[in-house]
């Protein structure tokens, strides 16, 4: 997965020197994709689909099955086996205007349930990977949620409903009702950065009202594994799949969760 988002990086980190000659194509209003999005993809596919995988100690290849931005958009059920959840440029209209925050963003599940994930801040270099059980890393590092405990101190990362505009007006009441109570809102334009940011203790929390499963396979991973908690509205387990996300620190996410259903 790091091998794979890492050739991808290159593909997309080469391409950002030809901003001016690159072709955009709206997939719904605000919403672009790039024949960049589409190579990274391709990609990434092509490593991962390279080699079988097998549990240990068991000689039949599982099942592999993938979920892409642009190549299975529309994708909800996850199979038995081993799913990729790939998104291979997370931040594409910020990659467009060259605004150096985009990544290309692995989610692997086993059965339904996430074992692995991997961001690579492409604009960076930053790593970020976690497996299950086995904790997450910032460029081999591990790496823990924010300790505070006071939301007056807090710097909250989220997410403007671009695609469901008829989401705004609830949109504007949380985002009152945060910056009030908080040191900051930062919007940065790509979900599986934020998450890492708060895996990374950057942010104290994150809310977005609507996320796809490619968003957020990879960062619901880290966030948990990294001791912090990413659930839906009701304060469930977010799988992986369309929705929202608020994560957060154990007493951050509490206190975020209780604010936007507020």
């Amino acid at each position: 997965m790091e091998h794979a988002a890492a050739s991808a990086g290159r593909f997309i980190r080469d391409r950002s020197r030809e901003l001016s000659s690159l072709v955009w194509e709206t997939k719904s209003p605000a919403d672009f994709v790039s024949e960049v999005d589409v190579g990274a993809e391709r990609i990434v596919r092509e490593l991962l689909a390279g080699e079988p995988l097998r549990l240990h100690g068991v000689d039949e290849p599982l099942p592999v099955h993938m979920i892409g931005e642009e190549g299975t958009p529309d994708a909800e059920q996850l199979s038995d086996g081993v799913t990729w959840v790939v998104d291979p440029l997370d931040g594409t209209t910020n990659f467009l205007h060259g605004y150096p925050w985009y990544a290309v963003s692995i989610g692997a599940l086993l059965d339904g349930v996430l074992v692995a994930g991997v961001v690579l801040n492409v604009a960076t270099g930053e790593s970020f990977a976690a497996t299950a059980g086995g904790g997450a890393t910032r460029d081999g590092m591990p790496i823990r949620v924010s300790t505070n405990t006071e939301p007056s101190r807090a710097l909250i990362g989220t997410g403007f409903p671009f695609k469901n505009i008829d989401r705004l007006d609830l949109y504007l009441r949380q985002f009152a009702a945060i910056t009030r109570r908080t040191a900051g809102i930062r919007r940065a334009g790509a979900a599986a950065l934020d998450l890492c940011d708060v895996a990374c203790g950057r942010f104290d929390g994150f809310w977005e009202l609507t996320l796809a499963p490619w968003d957020v396979a990879a960062g619901l991973l880290i966030v948990r594994e990294a001791g912090g908690l990413a659930t839906d509205l009701d304060g469930r387990d977010a799988p992986v799949a369309f929705g929202p996300i608020v994560a957060g620190s154990p007493a951050m996410h509490g206190w975020l969760l209780g604010e936007l259903r507020a």
